[in-house]
């Protein structure tokens, strides 16, 4: 019998049990994580070793330092994890992993451990698609959220809008054209010698800011479609403030900050509001890192509630890269038997849709 074999008939088995206690592994770019879920809901034990101050002075990742972290930290923080959820590794059921999309040596540390652990365990192997663990990172903070719903996606490297059928049932409406809006997000903050990373720090002096300084464009929002282009705008912003500067002109960044987001915002909500009509859906999930921005939420939020639909979103720790959304993604593969052999490999662009 081989492992694969071997796997799919314990999954029948797995499937019976009353509590099944599900390894999450997330590597996919700058965050090293592990979390130990039950159930797909309940986080027993949770981890994220953060490398943000590393990659500071650099403005952005950079793929040979986040992977050579990763190496050094991904397996004194599973035994973290476990310590702090009082689980041993002869508890765990399955183990799942980030598997794509992403930079390619960060999810080769998280798919070869996980790979190694599954093997040496005799467990499930569950590959698990990055953008799949972010929405579901709403399943752990909603216990009542189900699917169908639309979901907005948006990160550093994500702008979707999709149609969650199902659990593991998808359908890509809409994309990022060019930049996504965490991008965007990250090069403003950078031209305006903000630091990295952009969303938090723009967000926050958004706030001090007047929205109505200046007008940028609003890339695509009155396009039939449900994909998203912020190429455009981020550069219209950069060609105002090197006007204003050559020019001698002085302006306050809190000011350029609020226009900014503005633009962003109302470009993210427009299309999310259009697809949640059009396909008649009754709830809207947002996830990805740039789901804690706080206009985001609001604007979203007041747009869902004039409208009758309801809006759901994690709490910012859930959306940044952690493995307690991968946990839960991988469960409800286990659920429907969509396990991984030992051939599983880091894609870097891999696909979301799997209906």
């Amino acid at each position: 019998m081989t492992y694969f074999s071997d796997m799919k008939k314990k999954v029948e088995h797995i499937k019976g049990k009353d509590e099944v206690i599900i390894l999450g592994i997330e590597t996919s770019c700058d965050e090293t994580s592990a979390a130990v879920v039950r159930n797909g809901r309940e986080v027993l034990g949770h981890k994220i070793a953060s490398q943000i101050e590393l990659h500071k002075k650099y403005g952005g990742v950079v793929p040979e330092i986040a992977s050579r972290k990763h190496i050094e930290v991904i397996n004194p923080l599973i035994d973290e994890t476990l310590d702090q959820g009082g689980i041993t590794l002869k508890d765990l059921d399955a183990v799942a992993v980030t598997n794509g999309p992403g930079l390619v040596g960060a999810l080769l540390v998280g798919v070869a451990t996980a790979k190694a652990l599954a093997y040496g365990l005799n467990i499930p192997l569950i590959g698990v698609h990055h953008i799949e663990g972010h929405i579901s990172a709403n399943y752990i903070a909603h216990q009542e959220l189900a699917p169908p719903f639309i979901s907005l996606v948006v990160s550093g490297g994500h702008s979707h809008l999709i149609w969650v059928k199902d659990y593991g049932q998808y359908e890509i409406l809409g994309q990022t054209l060019d930049d996504a809006a965490g991008e965007a997000y990250d090069k403003i903050a950078r031209t305006l010698g903000l630091g990295y990373p952009g969303g938090p720090i723009i967000d926050k002096l958004a706030k001090e800011g007047d929205a109505n300084f200046v007008e940028f464009p609003r890339p695509n929002i009155k396009e039939p479609h449900y994909n998203f282009s912020f190429s455009g705008l981020k550069t219209a912003v950069i060609n105002y403030l090197h006007n204003l500067d050559q020019r001698g002109q002085e302006y306050r960044v809190e000011d350029i900050a609020a226009s900014f987001q503005q633009a962003v915002v109302e470009v993210l909500v427009n299309k999310t509001i259009k697809a949640a009509e059009d396909i008649k859906a009754k709830k809207v999930v947002l996830a990805g890192g740039v789901a804690a921005n706080s206009a985001l939420r609001a604007q979203l939020g007041q747009s869902c509630q004039e409208r009758g639909i309801e809006l759901f979103y994690p709490s910012p720790l859930l959306c940044t890269d952690n493995g307690a959304m991968i946990a839960c993604a991988g469960y409800y593969r286990l659920m429907k038997g969509d396990i991984s052999d030992l051939a599983l490999n880091a894609v870097p662009g891999l696909p979301l849709a799997r209906i």
